[in-house]
Order: C-alpha cells, then structure tokens, then sequence
C-alpha cells in the first residue's frame, strides 16, 4: 500500500489577503479554487501588464481569478502573460476565456503544446490506483484538449521565463510530457505544479481537508512513474526554502525539504499506484 508523508502545520506559510489569495512572498500569491491552485506572481503595485498568473483554475473559476487579480493588481489590469506548468482539465479550466479576454500570450513547454492547440487529448484516467474517491471518480474528469493555439508560445529553450525575470523553468515529465516547474534562486522558491503536491489528491477526504504531505503527481493522471520519480529528484536536488505546488498549502523550511528528499529516495514506495506496490 502506498502512504504519504506527513507534514507539520508549521510548515505552511502565507498571510490571506483580499481576493480570496494567500501571500507568501511580496510578489507571490495563490488563491485555492475547488481543488486546485491558481499562483499570482507580481507586486500589488504593479498595475497592468506587470504581474504573471500562472494556471487557469477549473472550468467556472474565471470570475474568481478575476476579482483575485483585481483585488491584487487593482481594477482593469491585465497581465503580461499566463504560464502553464502543464495542461490538464484543472489547470486550463478557464484559460481560451482568460487569454481571449485579456488578449495576452500563453506559455509553454513545447511538448505540453498538442493538449493545447486542440490537436491532442491526453490518456484517459486510471482508477485503479487506489487512494480514495477521487481516483474513482477520475475517468470522468475531462482530458480533452483546449485551443489557445493563436496564442500560444513555446517556452525559451535557454531555461528563461521571457515575462519572470529571475525565473527559470525546469522540464519536470511525468504527470504529463510536456509539464515544468518554475524556480528562483534567488530566495530558493519553486512552483512544482503537479510534480509534487502538499496533499493527497486521490481522497476526496484529504482535497477538503487539504491536510499537509508531501505526496508525488496526482496517480490517476500520471502516466510515465520513472519520469515523474526523476523530476521529484530534480526538485529536491535544488534544495528549496519553499514549495507552492498545484494542490495543497505552500509549505516551507526544513522539515519541508527533508519530506521532499524522503519522497524523492522512496518514491517507488511512497507514490507509486497501489497495483505497482510489491505484495
């Protein structure tokens, strides 16, 4: 059987601020929507064309990341651009309304671009897991692609972020081909989309609760174990102070990074299916 790592609350970090969203850095903000994590990036004060939304929420989530980014960046600001660390349903749910509307650019890794330019759908869900309602229910979760194809830009082959100055992606496969994380070293922050996540996602139980563990790719929509083991690996080698992942709180300091390095030397046992467990 499969378990998770525990977390201590202590962990979590973040201040709420208007808008529903949880500061964690003067420029970093996340606003939880149903079950998932849309990231805010850019001083309040930066107005438009000067912040970065990072993800687009589930289906219906527009208006709520609207009054997010107006609560945040104030009134008819626009972003620069949004990135997509990948794009499953939970992720893009909002993304051709948001970028239409905005009119802005949407970045990602190129391998990332069929699910979204309306050429591919990804694999269906597997339910069989294990972990909970949530698998079970996962087959009928979309894995249709969107098309923002007139919009969309690959990301740099040098590791840059053309619209986070300071950033740079890293390809962290596995979940999905083409998906990233985004890290800073400057203050040692990585967003690890659906690398790793600070809950477990396959229990509705734990999605309401959002208790803290570190736990690999949601496993219902991860196809490819030994690359998502490799980009958990990645992840931990940075030796990140914070992690802001697609699902759960921001988590932070060293018992964060020694759940991440336990997570990353047992991932064969901690996150792999039930059906792949030995016995």
């Amino acid at each position: 059987m499969s378990t998770q790592i525990p977390l201590e609350r202590s962990d979590e970090t973040g201040t709420e601020t208007a808008g529903g969203l949880v500061e964690i850095r003067p420029d970093l903000a996340y606003r939880r929507l149903m079950m998932v994590n849309v990231i805010f990036y850019g001083l309040p004060s930066a107005g438009a064309g000067n912040w970065v939304l990072i993800d687009a929420g589930v289906t219906g989530s527009a208006g709520a990341i609207r009054a997010a980014a107006e609560a945040r960046f104030g009134k008819d600001a626009p972003p620069s651009a949004i990135v997509l660390t990948h794009g499953h349903f939970d992720h893009v749910g909002v993304l051709e309304t948001l970028a239409e509307d905005w009119d802005v650019p949407v970045y990602a890794h190129p391998l990332e671009h069929p699910y979204l330019d309306g050429s591919r759908s990804y694999p269906p869900a597997d339910p069989s897991v294990g972990g909970g309602l949530m698998a079970l229910l996962s087959p009928l979760f979309p894995t249709s692609p969107v098309d923002v194809g007139s919009r969309l830009r690959a990301l740099p082959d040098d590791g840059t972020i053309p619209v986070m100055p300071g950033w740079c992606w890293i390809h962290t496969p596995g979940h999905t081909p083409g998906h990233v994380s985004l890290w800073r070293e400057e203050d040692r922050t990585v967003i690890a989309g659906d690398a790793v996540i600070t809950t477990g996602q396959e229990s509705a139980y734990d999605v309401v609760i959002q208790s803290p563990q570190m736990h690999g790719p949601p496993r219902y929509f991860t196809p490819d174990w030994q690359d998502a083991w490799a980009s958990v690996r990645k992840l931990a080698a940075l030796e990140p102070e914070l992690v802001i992942s697609g699902h759960g709180h921001a988590m932070q300091g060293a018992d964060m990074r020694a759940a991440l390095h336990e997570l990353a030397e047992r991932f064969d046992k901690i996150a792999f299916p039930d059906r792949m467990q030995p016995g």
